[in-house]
């Protein structure tokens, strides 16, 4: 990038985040801005509200330029939602020079997306798994080798297009360009995901307010990555509609008191809770309210679960999951989910921050601090600002490029 500055917003269902860091050193970043704004307008990590959207994103994105000092001009946007989907493709092309360029790749790749996607739809990202070249598979960095037929193994990441331009809307309405649109699980998976369960074979689930994230990685790369549209607000609304309080309390109640195995509270636990229609505050048994959670925490799981079997990966998972996302915060929720899966399960956060990070050292920031990392590598490349440069789809679209070049670097 021409200034070493990265920023990320992360438009989620309960709140909206606008991170600003500054690039130090090889690959480390310093925080300087942070907008933190409750979620308006959206449901499920789609638009439902224009203006009410706008107007949270344009809250977030002005507290960032406040404490940083900066003014944002573009930023790469978080994505999610049950409208996302993805496939893996594979491309090939004939090596014309005899030894393999980034020209060559970016055919391979262009190769790859010949697939069947509805009219309605679009490419959000194109991530190169791995390269067979003349045979021999498991490449990983083919430029500079000889060949003369190579293929590509590719991972095709796409939502629906009215959706993508509604959230596009409404970053412009702030006055801030969406440079790229980067889904959820990915930019998570930059700062909760180790090298080593890369590499083995882990699931990385995001448990926000509205939607479940998962992406599975499997040798290093990318093989699958899905969105469902059921998270924490679910619970909070089990817990209104079962003790019948309102949303608010329901939510504070969760918070502060909540449980996700019933079996680990204590029979004696009791809380104060006022429900509608009662004048007072009511006595409730603490297990009450872990048997509302563990019901619907243990059908996310369940979910989960399915679609990875559906997925074909289960076999492939000996690192097992990294449950991150803020829901991950429920206490008794890595027990459950390991009973569920019948796999290992560890809790992630964002570690190794620097700067303003106070309120960043949860698992609710793990896509908002993924971004800035996602941003970092783009920029390493720099490819972030190509795309106003190139005709939309053609050959040597940077879009293409820097999707795969972000997998190639160390």
């Amino acid at each position: 990038m021409d200034d070493p500055f990265v920023v990320g917003i992360d438009i989620g269902t309960t709140k909206v985040c606008t991170l600003v860091a500054r690039v130090e050193g090889e690959r480390s970043l310093r925080i300087l801005g942070v907008g933190i704004e409750p979620s308006q307008g959206i449901r499920k990590g789609t638009i439902v509200d224009l203006a009410a959207a706008s107007t949270s994103i344009a809250r977030s994105i002005e507290k960032a330029q406040r404490t940083s000092g900066l003014e944002i001009t573009s930023a790469l946007v978080s994505l999610a939602g049950s409208h996302v989907a993805s496939v893996n493709s594979r491309g090939v092309v004939g090596i014309s020079g005899g030894v393999i360029d980034e020209l060559d790749i970016a055919r391979a790749l262009e190769a790859a997306q010949a697939v069947a996607i509805p009219h309605n739809r679009q490419i959000i990202h194109v991530i190169q798994r791995s390269f067979v070249v003349d045979g021999q598979d498991g490449i990983r960095a083919p430029i500079g080798m000889h060949g003369y037929r190579m293929e590509v193994e590719a991972h095709i990441i796409t939502a629906a297009e009215s959706t993508v331009e509604n959230l596009r809307q409404c970053v412009q309405a702030a006055g801030v360009e969406a440079s790229q649109f980067v889904l959820n699980p990915l930019a998570s998976a930059e700062v909760v995901l180790s090298e080593t369960e890369r590499t083995m074979g882990a699931i990385v689930c995001d448990i926000g307010g509205g939607t479940t994230d998962l992406a599975i990685y499997i040798d290093g790369d990318i093989w699958h990555t899905m969105v469902l549209a059921v998270g924490g607000n679910h619970i909070t609304s089990d817990i209104a509609h079962g003790l019948r309080l309102p949303i608010d309390q329901a939510e504070e109640v969760k918070k502060k008191y909540g449980h996700a195995v019933e079996s680990e509270v204590a029979e004696s636990d009791v809380i104060n809770v006022r429900s509608f229609g009662q004048e007072g505050p009511a006595q409730v048994n603490r297990r009450e309210l872990a048997n509302i959670i563990e019901a619907r925490v243990e059908e996310i799981f369940q979910l989960v679960l399915q679609e990875i079997k559906r997925s074909g990966y289960d076999g492939l998972l000996p690192a097992g999951m990294v449950l991150t996302g803020g829901s991950s915060l429920l206490p008794g929720i890595r027990n459950l989910a390991s009973t569920v899966m019948g796999l290992p399960v560890r809790l992630a956060r964002p570690e190794n921050l620097v700067g303003l990070t106070d309120q960043l050292h949860s698992p609710a920031y793990s896509t908002s601090v993924g971004l800035l990392h996602w941003a970092l590598l783009m920029s390493e490349t720099g490819l972030v600002h190509e795309r106003r440069r190139s005709p939309k789809g053609g050959l040597l679209d940077s879009d293409k490029i820097k999707d795969f070049l972000r997998r190639l670097l160390p």
